[in-house]
């Protein structure tokens, strides 16, 4: 699966106005299908505020909570209960106390280890997608949300390991973590991710311009790898960007 050109960069003034900008793009996604959506969420501290807006009154109400499917692009190997689980985070946040349960499809971390639960998640969404190969014309999600960590990671695809060049397999498990919490995780892989019609990135915040940095300029990082075969879109605030292209678009 070939992936689509250069991401396009959108600039806002601040993790405020970058929340706001990525609420109304995750709604363009639902608006744009009238039939079942499939929105993969994302961990870290980046799309907190997103979360609390979608679980808000003024928003909330526009979602068609009935037809969307909510996934995860990664996840901490611990249990729901454990602060570190993305899952939990989103549910607390938003999904709990609006979308059905049957539409939140968590990665399980009950089971004996990571690459089971790798096993697990892969059938879930081949059995939501209606096949175990994926179709370049027939994307499997709508919208991805996705980050960047500070080594260049996109969900817990880390630099250097062997995760990153996997071709075949939807999800993976990953052993050991590159950046902090040092703990196991279980992530989709780039041909998964990449299987969607919008892959949205939100990178705020100055402690991001140097990896920032970086990306624009090209290098081969996991983040700079994560390509839609539709659209890529990086969504960052003023704070995140690097000097020299401060005020850009």
């Amino acid at each position: 699966m070939a992936a689509a050109g250069e991401p396009k960069l959108i600039v806002v003034a601040d993790t405020e106005a970058l929340a706001q900008a990525a609420a109304k793009r995750v709604m363009a996604r639902i608006e744009a299908n009238p039939d079942r959506i499939a929105i993969c969420l994302t961990g870290g501290s980046s799309p907190k505020k997103l979360y609390q807006l979608l679980g808000s009154d003024a928003w909330r109400s526009k979602i068609p909570w009935d037809r969307v499917h909510w996934f995860i692009g990664d996840e901490r190997f611990v249990p729901e209960s454990d602060a570190l689980n993305n899952t939990a985070v989103a549910r607390a946040t938003f999904l709990d106390r609006n979308a059905p349960a049957g539409h939140i499809h968590p990665i399980p971390t009950t089971i004996e280890n990571p690459d089971r639960s790798a096993e697990a998640y892969a059938h879930e969404l081949q059995a939501f997608y209606g096949s175990e190969n994926l179709d370049p014309a027939r994307p499997l999600f709508d919208l991805v949300l996705m980050g960047a960590g500070p080594d260049g990671h996109t969900a817990s695809l880390f630099p250097g390991y062997p995760a990153i060049e996997e071709s075949a397999r939807w999800v993976v498990g990953v052993p050991n973590a590159n950046v902090a919490p040092f703990v196991p995780r279980v992530s989709l892989t780039l041909p998964a991710l990449a299987s969607c019609h919008e892959m949205l990135f939100e990178i705020a915040g100055h402690d991001k311009q140097p990896i920032l940095t970086r990306l624009l300029n090209g290098e081969t990082l996991p983040a700079v790898r994560a390509r839609s075969n539709g659209e890529t879109v990086w969504l960052v605030d003023q704070a995140a960007l690097p000097e020299g292209i401060r005020g850009g678009r």
